[in-house]
């Protein structure tokens, strides 16, 4: 259906994960994946959902002058806010130990932003989820950690996974947004784009 009204653009997906690419494939959505190093920093003033926003937006940038009047850039990023602080991708083991034991027996929250342009349209979409965890135990956070290796996500956990599965109570919100894109958004923007541009 949407397939269908787009059928003269060319969406271009600038993410490298997997899990986004299939949520593009699972909408039945013809694309490109096209890649661009960004650093992703942001003004320490920024709070929340301003900080995704801003990331998405930022990511968008090193495409504008390269794109097509009939192409479309989707952008995105996601942050688990927990305690007034944004947490991103861990560095390394230890930091995702000391992620998860923060997010242990806690709620918090994540949050994607998604970024769409074209070369006359832009329009960033973001959505916030809520999440509960049980408590784990050490000995649990590190069988993930070693087993799954979640340095490329934020908060260090794929809902998704084995730490999902035993450690999430209660979710309020898009489920597929903690996964890394909230659909029903991407799917009501391009709909916006294919009726109105």
């Amino acid at each position: 259906m949407l397939k269908e009204k787009l059928k003269d653009r060319h969406i271009i997906l600038a993410s490298g994960s997997p899990r986004r690419q299939q949520f593009f494939r699972d909408l039945g959505l013809d694309f490109e994946v096209r890649l661009k190093d960004t650093k992703e920093d942001y003004p320490n003033r920024l709070m929340h959902f301003e900080i995704s926003d801003y990331l998405a937006q930022l990511k968008s940038l090193p495409f504008l002058d390269e794109l097509k009047e009939h192409e479309i850039l989707v952008t995105s990023d996601t942050i688990v806010w927990h305690k007034g602080v944004a947490l991103g991708k861990p560095r390394n083991n230890d930091e995702a130990f000391a992620m998860l034991k923060s997010l242990s027996n806690n709620t918090h929250e994540v949050i994607t932003s998604v970024c769409v342009r074209t070369k006359i349209f832009q329009k960033t979409v973001n959505a916030t989820t809520k999440v509960t965890f049980k408590a784990f135990t050490d000995e649990e956070i590190w069988h993930y950690i070693k087993t799954y290796s979640p340095l490329d996500k934020a908060g260090a956990y794929g809902i998704q996974e084995w730490i999902g599965q035993i450690g999430v109570t209660s979710i309020e919100g898009s489920f597929f947004n903690v996964v890394g894109m909230p659909t029903h958004l991407v799917y009501k923007t391009l709909n916006t784009i294919a009726e109105e541009f």
